[in-house]
């Protein structure tokens, strides 16, 4: 479930591509902080790297995916997120992130893991 989270993230992402209006810079694609995933995952569609731009919003996404599931596998792991049931759609999910990143600016310099999974987190908590 949490898979197609993720997915969703990243492939709804792209639909709202264009949001940003800037051209991706080389900067971009060292993925420093969050505003330059936000940058990658909102490329315009006119920007000549939005090919590349997509597919490393896509595969920091998912690494960051995977990382999660790695250190959650164990009997004594700690979840940090608990979907609903049904999940959001692609769509839902991506629209969510990008708009809960801009209206929490104060990440924006923040490694861009820790704000995937504060959004996550904060959006959907597990109980205890």
């Amino acid at each position: 479930m949490f898979k197609n989270l993720v997915r969703s993230l990243v492939v709804a992402s792209f639909l709202v591509a264009g949001l940003a209006g800037a051209a991706v810079t080389d900067e971009d694609f060292v993925l420093s902080t969050t505003r330059n995933l936000l940058n990658l995952c909102t490329v315009s569609a006119d920007d000549p790297r939005a090919k590349e731009a997509i597919q490393m919003c896509e595969g920091y996404m998912l690494g960051a995916y995977h990382f999660y599931l790695a250190t959650n596998a164990g009997k004594d792991s700690m979840n940090l997120v608990c979907l609903p049931n049904p999940a959001p759609t692609r769509n839902e999910a991506a629209a969510m992130f990008v708009e809960w990143a801009r209206a929490n600016s104060q990440y924006m310099n923040e490694a861009p893991v820790e704000t995937e999974f504060r959004f996550l987190s904060a959006k959907w908590p597990c109980k205890k």
